[in-house]
């Protein structure tokens, strides 16, 4: 994977300073005074440069980066083709807005995005900036196509921070505490969730499904979204038949099947999109986070007749398919498939699920080790019992941050360690990294 990034960048943790060294603790009161409170910071530094499967630093710490900027650099920060493209374009456009004067990156990823997604039936697709933004039109479309007002969502969702999909997110704090009143008609059902409802893919399908039938009405449904593995939720992966059920309901009752793939999506599960694990070809994908190696770009592509249902007019925004983004986009696809980086997350899945094995083991407050590819989740409860332990992950994030590692947490509960490496890390490094994590939970619970 070395031809993913520059050879100046040294692929390994070293710690140099305490963390936080004193250019990020600088740079931490200028925030203080500068940017608002609400945003948080997972991490204690601020960095410089970023590479493979490492972040450096202001104070010259090199981090194993196991977040990927929350499944974005997919193909790493600053790969070659991407940097390439933006710099390409940038000499030659950088804006006119895609509904004043069109361009040709932004037709170009549109039609990247109809051969690659899901399915082969005739696709047209439409370019925003984020992935709420991806949410929220293809709400619209939906809404436009079916002429219904309902749209489902499910338990554990996470589809983003406006008003719309904060109504759709499922959970309250932080992402919707103190900002109702809430958008209406999105109704949430059950999900599928093995280790808590202990239920297989058919089960829960009925489970959610009568929800819907008897309390909304099939006939007023435009949509049904789901993740097909919850992100924010807690890298939740349905029990198999779950999605297909769901994508035959829709077909069934005339509502739209949308796959939010905004952060499985573009080779991070182990195929192209984590829809491809079960068959399931959904009549809308929202995708954004890893289309453009790191900067904004998002995407709504779905079947043309249903694309196409909007007025002229209707679906659009200023910066929406920036033709810059898109060149970065057309890099980044590139580095995906000269790399191969499906089968390289398949080979990091099984690296991570291989040492975590030993962990659960070990280890008994480890309630679960669960995803794909290279999005894995490791879920805590106390002892013998579901009951989650919200602050365990915490404490790992911080002793890793200190060691030179960056993990996030997720999980409605608080209770996860999600696992989203680049996919153009190393074996070396990633092990490392796991190790490091290894030792963190040892020094928290006990060995």
């Amino acid at each position: 994977m070395s031809e993913a990034f520059g050879p100046d960048l040294p692929q390994k943790r070293e710690v140099v300073t305490a963390i936080p060294g004193p250019k990020s603790q600088e740079l931490a009161q200028r925030r203080k005074t500068a940017v608002s409170a609400a945003l948080g910071a997972a991490v204690p530094i601020y960095a410089e440069r970023a590479g493979g499967g490492v972040i450096v630093d202001v104070d010259g710490n090199s981090f194993i980066d196991l977040g990927a900027g929350i499944a974005v650099v997919n193909v790493g920060n600053s790969a070659p083709l991407v940097v390439e493209g933006i710099d390409e374009q940038a000499h030659k456009l950088i804006h006119t807005c895609f509904m004043v004067a069109g361009y040709e990156p932004y037709i170009e990823v549109c039609e990247k995005l109809n051969e690659i997604t899901p399915g082969d039936h005739h696709k047209k697709s439409a370019l925003f900036n984020s992935g709420a933004e991806a949410v929220e039109n293809a709400v619209k479309v939906a809404r436009a196509f079916t002429k219904r007002p309902a749209v489902i969502v499910f338990e554990h969702a996470y589809h983003g921070r406006t008003n719309l999909t904060m109504t759709m997110t499922g959970k309250n704090m932080p992402y919707k505490h103190s900002f109702g009143p809430f958008a209406p008609e999105i109704y949430r059902v059950p999900a599928s969730y093995p280790l808590r409802d202990g239920l297989d893919g058919q089960v829960a399908f009925r489970k959610a499904i009568q929800k819907v039938e008897f309390e909304i009405g099939a006939e007023n449904v435009a949509a049904v979204m789901i993740e097909p593995i919850q992100g924010e939720g807690g890298f939740i992966v349905p029990a198999p038949g779950f999605l297909p059920a769901l994508q035959q309901w829709c077909t069934d009752n005339g509502a739209i099947f949308i796959a939010d793939e905004v952060q499985t999506g573009f080779c991070r599960t182990g195929e192209w999109f984590a829809c491809d694990h079960e068959g399931v070809v959904p009549d809308v994908i929202t995708t954004a986070k890893g289309i453009a190696g790191g900067m904004p770009l998002a995407a709504v592509t779905g079947r043309a007749e249903i694309m196409d249902s909007v007025h002229v007019g209707g679906l659009g925004g200023t910066y929406g398919g920036n033709p810059v983004a898109c060149a970065a986009a057309m890099g980044s696809i590139a580095t995906m498939e000269q790399l191969d980086l499906p089968q390289r997350a398949r080979e990091i899945g099984a690296l991570m699920m291989h040492k975590l094995a030993a962990l659960a083991e070990q280890f008994d407050v480890i309630a679960e080790i669960r995803g794909r590819g290279a999005m894995v989740a490791i879920e805590f409860a106390k002892p013998g019992t579901l009951e989650p332990l919200p602050d365990l992950p915490k404490a790992l994030a911080a002793r890793c941050a200190q060691e030179g590692v960056v993990i996030l947490t997720a999980g409605t509960y608080g209770n996860i360690i999600r696992l989203l490496p680049p996919l153009v890390i190393s074996d070396e490094l990633l092990a490392d990294g796991l190790d490091v994590l290894a030792a963190a939970l040892a020094a928290e619970v006990g060995a």
